[in-house]
């Protein structure tokens, strides 16, 4: 054994080093987590480009609030193009997986209606950046949308998850025949769509707390009977 000859104690085991009091470990290196990684940029790119748009939306904040870099940003995902696509597709992809547990085909067609509307509202309030986004997807008309697949083949299990509660309930006499499962996606989409991108302007014009919780259950409530009475028979 070994002394540290000027203090006269012993020099310490390197094995047995601890990290000085007060001092944090070193965080492990995200690098070897791509996944987790891709997944945090993609998180903060929805909050980013929601709130500014494609145009406004830096990829240099992204990098900085998310402890990577620029390069590894362009590496992951090509681009700041790219990367909003990956936001956009992830912003859809969570919706439509939720719809898929709400487990409708157990339902009678009205409940199992109701239960897709107040399902559709909630999320759309609960998540205001998707809206955000949508609104300005719009804005760019569409065009990058338009060049994921993933987008367009999310969206045709929601179309029949629409048509078959509706198909039910034409069978069962509970529904009308003759109404467009696609047009019936929309006038949902439509009514809980507004509750979020109109509602500063909606509440200062007419002086209403829209965000209380007896608010918020009785437009839920009246969009789901608005809804409902369309298709009735």
């Amino acid at each position: 054994m070994t002394s540290n000859k000027k203090s006269g104690t012993r020099a310490a085991s390197p094995a047995k080093a601890t990290v000085p009091a007060g001092r944090a470990r070193r965080a492990p290196d995200r690098t070897n987590d791509p996944q987790r990684t891709s997944a945090d940029i993609i998180d903060m790119a929805t909050r980013e480009f929601a709130e500014k748009g494609l145009a406004g939306g830096r990829i240099d904040v992204i990098a900085e609030t998310t402890r990577t870099s620029k390069r590894m940003i362009y590496y992951y995902f090509g681009s700041k193009e790219g990367l909003y696509i990956a936001v956009l597709e992830q912003a859809y992809s969570r919706i439509r997986a939720i719809e898929t547990q709400l487990h409708l085909e157990d339902l009678e067609p009205e409940l199992a209606l109701r239960k897709l509307v107040e399902f559709t509202v909630d999320y759309q309030l609960a998540n205001p950046d998707f809206i955000r986004l949508v609104m300005n997807e719009n804005i760019h008309r569409g065009e990058f949308l338009a060049q994921s697949k993933t987008i367009q083949q999310l969206n045709v299990p929601a179309i029949k998850a629409v048509s078959e509660v509706y198909e039910r309930g034409v069978a069962q006499g509970v529904f009308r025949a003759g109404v467009d499962p696609v047009d019936l996606h929309m006038s949902i989409s439509a009514l809980s769509f507004f509750n979020v991108s109109n509602h500063h302007t909606f509440s200062l014009i007419f002086k209403r707390d829209l965000e209380s919780r007896a608010a918020v259950a009785a437009r839920r409530a009246n969009i789901a009977e608005m809804v409902v009475r369309f298709v009735n028979a």
